[in-house]
């Protein structure tokens, strides 16, 4: 994405803790080195789902006074989605799958392949190399 824009960006990374059921919390492990306030910040996701996680953290960038918040998203599984959460950049909207590759993993695995593909939870569950073979014998 980066490869492509036409103006010189800043960029900057958060780390965050997945949003937890049993909890109803993010939690921030990494935080921003910059400060937002005045500036247009665009929020990079790989994949949208609930929207809960996306909620929280366009909440906390615009408490921090950002000129304007928005969201990007490689991945959208809007038919997940608990709370209505405004995503301005789409790449791909996708169905209810498990989807592995270009940064997705399962079990820090498959995250190095050069394409998204649907995985099966049950499988990867039983046999987190469920697809080591598959993917990549050559």
């Amino acid at each position: 994405m980066l490869r492509e824009m036409t103006i010189v960006p800043i960029v900057d990374f958060m780390s965050i803790s997945a949003y937890a059921p049993e909890s109803g919390r993010v939690r921030i492990i990494k935080d921003l080195d910059i400060d937002v306030s005045g500036r247009d910040v665009v929020i990079v996701e790989d994949i949208v789902d609930t929207g809960l996680t996306l909620t929280y953290l366009l909440g906390e960038v615009r408490r921090r006074d950002a000129r304007s918040v928005a969201a990007c998203t490689l991945l959208d599984k809007a038919v997940r989605r608990i709370v209505p959460t405004p995503v301005e950049f789409v790449g791909f909207e996708i169905d209810d799958h498990y989807v592995l590759g270009y940064g997705l993993d399962y079990a820090e695995r498959y995250r190095n392949l050069d394409r998204v593909i649907a995985g099966d939870l049950d499988a990867l569950q039983r046999d987190p190399d469920a697809y080591v073979e598959t993917l990549y014998s050559g």
